[in-house]
This record gives C-alpha cells, sequence and structure tokens, in this order.
C-alpha cells in the first residue's frame, strides 16, 4: 500500500525542514511525498532542495491553501493520501507503518488519530492536547470533529466524493471530512495515539473577528451538504478546544 504525503508551504523557511524530516525519517518502505509550493521567496525552496527531500516539488502560483492541497492530491499516485502542513511534522518513525497497519487490521478506508500542539519556539513542549475519542455517527451533532493533519484517507474516497472545496477559506477540512464521515458515511477507525505535533497558532483563532468567520462558515459547511446543525453544534465545536488545554 503506498501512501502519499502531501505538504503545501509558501515562506516556510523556519519549519520545513522539520517537516521534510519527519517525512523521510518514516520506516514504512513506500512514501510518495509531494510538496505543493506558493512561489516563496524567504529561502524554502533552497532549504528543500538541500534537504533530504526526494519526492516532487512543485513551485507556483495557487488560489489559496485548499487549491494547492487539491493540486497535491491530483498528483498523488498512492493508495492512501495524508496531508502534513509545513509548520507540522511526525513525532516518530513509525507513524505511517501504524497508519497503514490499522487501515489493514479494521479494513477501513480512512484513520485519524490524536494531535499535540506544540509550542512555536520550543517544539518538545506541549501546549495542548487533542484526543480525538471513537467515532460515532452522531457525533458530528455535538461539535466533534478529528484532526485534519491526522486524518488518512484512500484516494479512491478523494476520487468518489470531491476534494477540498476552496469557495470556503477556513472551513474547507471540516466540509470535506463532515462529506466524508457524516453524509457519506465512509468507514474511518480512530487510531489511540499522537501522529503529528502542530505548532499552535491557527489563523481562524487568532481574533474575534476570525472566530465569528470560522463560525459562520463551519455553518455553511453544514449547508453546502444539505444539513442543518443543531443551535448547540456550533456553540459545542469551538468550546471542545477549552478541554484541550487541560
Amino acid at each position: 500500500m503506498r501512501v502519499s504525503i502531501i505538504t503545501v508551504c509558501y515562506n516556510s523557511a523556519a519549519t520545513i525542514a522539520d517537516t521534510i524530516r519527519s517525512v523521510s525519517k518514516q520506516k514504512y518502505p513506500d512514501i510518495e511525498h509531494i510538496i505543493i509550493d506558493g512561489v516563496s521567496t524567504d529561502g524554502t525552496l533552497d532549504i528543500i532542495k538541500n534537504s533530504s527531500f526526494t519526492g516532487t516539488l512543485v513551485s507556483e502560483n495557487d488560489n489559496g491553501l485548499y487549491d494547492a492541497m487539491n493540486k497535491g492530491i491530483k498528483m498523488a499516485t498512492g493508495d492512501v493520501v495524508g496531508i502534513l502542513n509545513s509548520d507540522d511534522f511526525y513525532p516518530d518513525e513509525n507513524v505511517i507503518t501504524d497508519v497503514v497497519k490499522h487501515l489493514i487490521e479494521q479494513d477501513c478506508d480512512a484513520v485519524y488519530a490524536d494531535l499535540d500542539f506544540i509550542n512555536m519556539s520550543k517544539p518538545k513542549k506541549i501546549v495542548r492536547k487533542w484526543r480525538s475519542g471513537q467515532y460515532r455517527y452522531e457525533k458530528f451533532n455535538f461539535g466533534w470533529m478529528p484532526p485534519h493533519p491526522t486524518f488518512f484517507v484512500k484516494r479512491e474516497v478523494y476520487e468518489k466524493y470531491g476534494l477540498f472545496n476552496t469557495g470556503l477559506k477556513s472551513a474547507a477540512d471540516y466540509e470535506l471530512i463532515l462529506r466524508f464521515l457524516y453524509v457519506n458515511k465512509v468507514k474511518a477507525e480512530y487510531l489511540p495515539r499522537v501522529l503529528v505535533h502542530m505548532r499552535a497558532g491557527g489563523v481562524s483563532n487568532r481574533s474575534f473577528s476570525n472566530r465569528l468567520k470560522a463560525h459562520l462558515e463551519d455553518y455553511k459547511a453544514w449547508r453546502i451538504n444539505g444539513g442543518s446543525p443543531h443551535w448547540y453544534t456550533m456553540v459545542l465545536k469551538p468550546l471542545r478546544k477549552v478541554f484541550q488545554y487541560m
């Protein structure tokens, strides 16, 4: 089973080396790493070219993060596709091995797991823990979603149910997971371990106005899929983050 890992970057000189290193150190023997760069100007491309990276690099203008992700998915030749952001990295060399093993043993089409948020300047310091828990269909109504960087999906699922909706700015990952798991009932299984370390500081959480925009986009994600969340669904979704600090 071949695994394609898509990394989207733009001016990521400060972090891209960690991302690449974490992929190249994986023990799994059949990994395709695709980097989609938005024409970086800060030295990112030089770092990639002088690193352990041996995959496919595309550097060109795009129409945003999710457009770039879609480019990578369309290029992927693997049986399974995962997204690893340029600020993120795998915490150990057995991540992909464990993902593939779980996919095979559970006979499922998608695997998701846990994620640790780390300090931007001190990558060994964990500041928040996202523990997904077992998936149940009704959990989406209570604001649940798995951390997208831990979400590995068989490529045929993208081919059948579509790519990221580029009309959304911050909730395209939420909409895609909602579409896959809740609407189309793709079989997904929880892998109870940390798969990704993510540097803290997401765009949607930086201000009240950004949080409000994210809230409205989350609601739109439901409407796009012909659904209507309960009033408490949109309230509980951001509140879940509070418990991740405990």
